[in-house]
């Protein structure tokens, strides 16, 4: 009977979340008063929700229903009330049942946030992720202060060095994130950060640590229904067959490259880190195209971007075969892929078996020269 009391109280409080899911968001930033705004922009049932309020002596409040589970939401502050496109300055927070402080002398980027469980627990995973954060911004000023130097192979090369520590450094902080919290929604958030550079194997057991609460929100189901397509090209796996349109209109599939070492290069015209990288991975096609290696380009251009896609192709002297359905993240390739960033790549062997993914700078370099200068050719 102890037992079965137990069980049902365990219920008890997704009843009661379930009941009232009203918001409150209680802010205030110094002392200022018009034209300075504060808006508040989340999604809510496909849509993307905005909605903003003048200060006055510094204080600013919104009030709405927060929904069944908490929601991922984010305020902009712009001093002049130019619009939250203008806005430089904000804070992410969830949408709850309950009361949300938010409290700063000056940026909301600054501001301390208090409230209900999910908020608390979003100000731990920042807090968290702020070593990484202020590593990248001392990479930036490094950069800066390098003036001409910064263009030195030599210096490039240090750059992507501590950017791969930092990398490093955030995955960790999110898998430990998951680990100790098993039962909160920005879990979720940290798995699908953690998801985009990690494999399967690694990723499977985090997902199933997860409470069934949260497994069963509408974002756990999400990255559930995901689980499947990522165990479909973890490493060891065979690269799932597709086939989309060249730059000529000529269907290509994957299966046409058998027998070669291939790199699936997801990326588009549009994605800055993408352009940024495609000096990297000329280098390396030009480099080991003659040993039995090359890649296959798979562009999220939009429907309307075709030219775009061409003229990027040239500019960035890409030769190698580029596919595209021009259907922007609707992308079928990448939705078989599992592909949710990019730039995203998957290095297959001539058997079609998926053995490296997200090789980007010295990483891809590194690879292809284990393959084809070591013992690991076939």
């Amino acid at each position: 009977m102890k037992k079965l009391f137990l069980s049902a109280a365990a219920f008890i409080p997704a009843i009661l979340f379930a009941q009232d899911t009203k918001y409150t968001i209680q802010g205030n930033i110094g002392t200022l008063n018009k034209p300075a705004k504060v808006y508040l922009q989340y999604r809510k049932d496909g849509k993307t929700v905005s909605d903003s309020v003048t200060l006055k002596d510094g204080k600013f409040a919104f009030k709405g229903d927060a929904g069944a589970t908490p929601t991922s939401a984010r305020l902009w502050f712009n001093p002049k009330a130019s619009g939250m496109g203008a806005a430089e300055d904000s804070h992410s927070i969830y949408l709850e049942p309950g009361v949300i402080t938010v409290t700063t002398t000056d940026l909301l980027a600054h501001a301390k946030v208090d409230g209900p469980k999910t908020n608390q627990e979003n100000e731990l995973y920042r807090a968290a992720l702020k070593p990484v954060d202020d590593g990248y911004d001392a990479l930036d000023a490094k950069e800066k202060a390098a003036g001409e130097a910064a263009k030195s192979e030599e210096f490039k090369k240090g750059i992507r060095k501590e950017e791969k520590a930092l990398t490093n450094q955030w995955n960790g902080i999110n898998k430990q994130f998951i680990k100790d919290h098993p039962d909160s929604y920005i879990s979720l958030t940290a798995l699908q950060s953690y998801a985009y550079s990690a494999d399967y194997a690694d990723i499977a057991p985090l997902y199933e640590s997860l409470t069934p609460v949260i497994k069963e929100s509408v974002a756990g189901k999400k990255f559930g229904d995901l689980m499947p397509k990522l165990k479909a090209v973890a490493l060891g796996a065979t690269a799932p067959e597709f086939a989309e349109a060249d730059t000529a209109g000529k269907m290509m599939s994957l299966s046409s490259f058998r027998g070669k070492y291939v790199l699936i290069d997801f990326w588009a015209s549009w994605c800055g880190p993408c352009r940024a990288e495609n000096p990297n991975v000329v280098k390396a096609y030009n480099q080991y195209k003659d040993k039995n290696f090359t890649i296959v380009g798979v562009s999220l251009d939009k429907p309307t971007a075709k030219k775009a896609w061409l003229e990027a192709i040239h500019k960035d002297g890409l030769t190698w075969t580029q596919l595209s359905d021009l259907k922007f993240w609707d992308s079928k390739a990448a939705a078989m892929y599992a592909v949710k960033g990019i730039p995203q790549n998957f290095l297959i062997d001539p058997n079609g078996k998926i053995i490296a993914k997200n090789l980007r700078g010295d990483d891809l370099n590194d690879k292809l020269a284990q393959l084809f200068n070591g013992s690991l050719v076939q």
